[in-house]
């Protein structure tokens, strides 16, 4: 099987120096192997992906159902006032087409000029928090950054994790794209929570105690609030009612509450759960509903009670999520679409100037052909799921929509390539549930960007995301269809590098930092700022803001973190869990303290100007 190119693997691949790695016939040999690859190539996807008022497409039909039900006669070309959505087209041979009508591009308000914050939700401490940014503290820093004339609020992945211990820290490894993690539910805040719970006070002031750990003791905060929800529930079971809810989520909802309790039976890891359990078929599924149907009942009303507050903290209109590139390989969505997903295989990037040995996330990806198979039911309910009460969405790693690097399971991302997917089949998806959600699109384009994806990007109005440690040129030259910002949560603070804390943590670690990358970012700072070396952090800081505010970019986004000077990064991708507390690092102010902070407040300043 000699057609590499048909099922999307790239024979080779140019690293970010422009140098060439050939791939060897074994990687090529497993990369077949994952997507079940057969010698007479991919199969017809019965899948056309088309944007509105095509006409000129000639494809025989007898029928178009439309979305709404509406049916329209046969005939051998698209009509041209086919409305936007998901239709089937049947065929006088009997097959059926799915048939998806897309805007040109995603929403892009016409007079989008803004700022905002990058929050780190979980870091977000108030004093009412139980050790962990919550829903209601999200709503009231929301309001607050509206007040201050921001825009944008964006918060890291919300995403759920297996509801067992120890709990996952990384918001970009996620059980499920689909649903939220219940540890950000205020549990005050849910409806007849003071009532049904006499001990509440108590649960309070132990929640609130955790406030003072250095860390986010995840695990901890998992324990005490599970209690509380279970209290709550027992009471409120019998008279409460969530059936509109249900009604819309289907059969996701279902699966993603019976994956719940099978994984509090049987373990996070869905692979080593008896057999007649790791498919999700109807037998599965109704067995589990007769046995434990209260406890996935209760599920669905944690999912219920977090879109609640997610929507109440969405109020102030100025949400944007985070979208990771992808899913725990042993979680609830990999579960769920398992016969979609490539198995032995993880995504990654190669070997880069910033990580000689690659990067390997432990991510399994979509296999192109199955997807497309699937009519990607999978990628659009996790597209709308992101979408929900939101303004904005970020894309994580967006070059994900055009080619992912897999890595085979175990082995060095040097032994890697690219697989290419549809990117203007599913550009025109995302295009599609951002128009309908009216909500703006940013794509995190960092690391190697493949020639014209940039281009394609602008094409389908879905905004570049541009850094001032990563450009050459100060931020007056940005684009100005981006999102301009200094960092991300993978790279250093503004007081990490002018500290030097950053580059003494590597070292510390025993990671080697780069010596020649720190400079250069000291660099940016003085070139953006016209500082010199004796100027104090706070004013660096807010001098850096002031520059970023005169980019043309439609975004501009200052980090928490770099407001209240925090000289850790919230990530350092090369350390574990186990050398550094990844995710876990709070912000060093609460939230009342943040709303009267004089360095946060004059960026604001500078930002809204």
């Amino acid at each position: 099987m000699e057609n590499f190119g048909a099922w999307g693997i790239d024979e080779k691949f140019r690293d970010d120096s422009g140098n060439w790695h050939d791939v060897s016939p074994e990687t090529k040999g497993k990369f077949l192997e994952a997507m079940g690859a057969t010698e007479d190539g991919p199969p017809d996807a019965g899948l056309m992906v088309v944007r509105q008022g095509a006409s000129n497409r000639f494809v025989e039909f007898s029928e178009i159902r439309l979305e709404d039900g509406t049916r329209l006669r046969g005939g051998n070309q698209l009509p041209f006032d086919l409305p936007l959505g998901y239709h089937v087209m049947s065929h006088a041979d009997g097959r059926e087409t799915r048939l998806i009508v897309t805007p040109s591009g995603c929403f892009l308000p016409p007079d989008l000029h803004t700022w905002g914050w990058a929050l780190q939700l979980y870091a977000l401490r108030s004093r009412s928090s139980w050790g962990i940014g919550d829903l209601n503290d999200l709503q009231r820093m929301s309001q607050w950054s509206a007040d201050l004339g921001a825009g944008v609020i964006m918060v890291n992945p919300l995403c759920a994790t297996a509801p067992v211990l120890p709990q996952q820290a990384s918001p970009y490894y996620p059980s499920s794209r689909l649903y939220l993690n219940p540890l950000y539910l205020c549990i005050e805040k849910i409806a007849g929570a003071r009532e049904a719970i006499p001990e509440l006070d108590s649960f309070c002031e132990q929640g609130r105690g955790l406030n003072d750990h250095p860390l986010i003791e995840r695990d901890e905060i998992f324990r005490l609030k599970m209690r509380a929800l279970e209290d709550l529930w027992s009471h409120v079971r019998e008279r409460i009612s969530f059936d509109e809810y249900e009604r819309e989520q289907g059969r996701s909802l279902q699966l993603f509450a019976t994956f719940c309790v099978l994984a509090e039976q049987h373990g996070a890891n869905w692979r080593a759960w008896p057999q007649r359990y790791c498919r999700p078929g109807d037998s599965v599924v109704n067995e589990l509903s007769g046995q434990f149907g209260d406890r996935i009942r209760f599920h669905k009303w944690l999912q219920f009670a977090l879109d609640e507050q997610l929507k109440a903290a969405s109020s102030a209109g100025n949400i944007m999520h985070d979208l990771p590139v992808g899913v725990a390989p042993d979680g609830a969505d990999a579960w769920m679409w398992q016969e979609v997903f490539a198995e032995n295989v993880s995504v990654g990037a190669p070997p880069d100037m910033f990580n000689d040995k690659g990067q390997d996330w432990g991510l399994p990806p979509f296999v192109p052909h199955k997807l497309r198979k699937a009519a990607y039911e999978p990628f659009i309910q996790t597209v709308r799921a992101a979408l929900r009460y939101a303004r904005g969405l970020r894309i994580d790693h967006v070059m994900g929509l055009f080619r992912l690097f897999w890595i085979p399971v175990g082995e060095p991302s040097a032994h890697g390539t690219y697989v290419r997917y549809n990117a203007d089949e599913m550009l025109s998806i995302l295009a599609l549930e951002s128009e309908r959600a009216k909500t703006f699109v940013v794509g995190e384009d960092l690391g190697t960007v493949d020639e014209g994806v940039r281009e394609k990007l602008a094409e389908y109005c879905v905004l570049s995301y541009r850094l001032l440690w990563f450009e050459e040129k100060t931020p007056e030259h940005f684009p100005k269809l981006a999102l301009a910002a200094v960092s991300t949560h993978d790279l250093p603070t503004i007081a990490g590098i002018w500290s030097g804390a950053d580059f003494n943590e590597q070292n510390e670690l025993g990671l080697n930092p780069n010596q020649e990358n720190a400079d250069k970012m000291r660099e940016s700072l003085k070139r953006a700022t016209q500082v010199d070396d004796t100027e104090g952090v706070t004013d660096v800081i807010v001098k850096t803001h002031e520059s970023l505010a005169r980019s043309p970019a439609v975004i501009t986004m200052a980090s928490m973190e770099d407001g209240l000077a925090a000289k850790k990064r919230p990530n350092l991708p090369a350390a574990s869990g186990v050398q550094r507390p990844n995710w876990c690092i709070p912000l060093p102010k609460r939230l009342e303290e943040i709303e009267q902070d004089e360095t946060v407040l004059r960026i604001a300043d500078s930002l809204k100007r």
